[in-house]
């Protein structure tokens, strides 16, 4: 019972956190589309942040209990690559913070983690196993389209607020 709990604490943390981070880049791209972020602005992006952080906190304590602490049939969510992402989004989160990730890489590298731990609960919820050479270069997809995308939308949207010639 008390894995089964844990296991639903862990998927909406997961939700929580694919969501936040859609958020987290969709609110940016708004918010320095008229090249100002205002105060709301920084204000509703700083409670996307909180959200983002309760739910890496929430996936890191459940995947601790599934594998440390919890019972051999209890739900194969604790797998090496699950371990990984979380490696990603904290690396990742605390070299952002630093201001130490470039901002072309570290928001893609962000949103891949995320929606990789999204697809990957999907496929273990759904019974398909998937190795660290599927899940690398789902990864890698995911990051490359992200990358693309995001840095694509930033340099319209600099060329959109340029005057013209």
């Amino acid at each position: 019972m008390l894995s089964a709990l844990i296991y639903i604490i862990q998927s909406i943390a997961i939700s929580l956190g694919v969501g936040s981070s859609t958020l987290a880049v969709t609110n940016f791209f708004v918010a320095i589309w008229d090249g100002n972020m205002d105060a709301s602005e920084r204000k509703m992006m700083g409670v996307v942040y909180v959200f983002l952080r309760i739910s890496m906190v929430l996936i890191l304590l459940t995947t601790i209990y599934f594998t440390f602490l919890s019972s051999p049939s209890a739900p194969l969510i604790a797998t090496p690559i699950i371990w990984t992402l979380i490696a990603i989004l904290y690396l990742n989160a605390i070299l952002m913070t630093k201001h130490i990730m470039p901002a072309t890489f570290g928001p893609a590298i962000q949103a891949s983690a995320w929606y990789s731990t999204g697809l990957l609960t999907s496929f273990l919820a759904l019974g398909w196993s998937i190795s660290y050479l599927q899940f690398g270069v789902l990864y890698l997809v995911l990051f490359g389209v992200l990358l693309v995308s995001i840095n694509g939308l930033l340099k319209y949207n600099i060329r959109r607020q340029q005057p013209a010639e």
